[in-house]
């Protein structure tokens, strides 16, 4: 396999990769992109190698930059931005980690209280009471495990990960 083919086919799978954690197949497959590529790239260089248009690069950089997957890299005697990808891929995990708890989790368990306090006795209210309380009491545990895996270490991470595969 030449390498032009190989990369095609990392940023494709990663593009489709993307969807399962949160973002759009363009972000994905810029941050993709970025990611195999030896030097930044400016806006144009992303446009004409993914064949997609200025506004959508645009926009999908911006993106990457507020998850703090990519950053602006200046580069003397350019006007232009250039684009570099966090390439720590421990760094990719947990920032990608970072913003599904923000936009899915917590958002969830900020649900999960506001309707805790439902009043009533009866079988149907119960048995309410009790789903949430499950439901809670699960999403808090995930919440805490997401924020240690978060706070750690590369080694602690690998560690984790190597008992979990044996």
């Amino acid at each position: 396999m030449e390498l032009k083919e190989g990369k095609q086919k990392f940023i494709q799978s990663w593009g489709t990769l993307g969807s399962h954690w949160g973002i759009n197949r363009t972000m994905a497959q810029i941050h993709a992109l970025l990611l195999i590529s030896n030097e930044a790239l400016n806006a144009n260089d992303i446009m004409e190698e993914l064949n997609i248009s200025m506004g959508n690069t645009n926009m999908n950089i911006r993106a990457l930059i507020d998850w703090g997957l990519v950053f602006k890299e200046l580069k003397p005697g350019e006007r232009k931005d250039f684009f570099v990808a966090e390439k720590d891929m421990l760094e990719v995990v947990k920032r990608i980690i970072t913003q599904r708890k923000k936009k899915e989790l917590e958002p969830m368990l900020r649900v999960l209280e506001s309707i805790s306090n439902v009043e009533g006795t009866d079988a149907e209210t119960e048995e309410f009471k009790k789903v949430i309380k499950d439901i809670t009491l699960f999403s808090s545990k995930a919440d805490s495990a997401l924020d240690n895996l978060i706070k750690s270490d590369s080694n602690w991470f690998i560690g984790t990960f190597m008992k979990m595969i044996k």
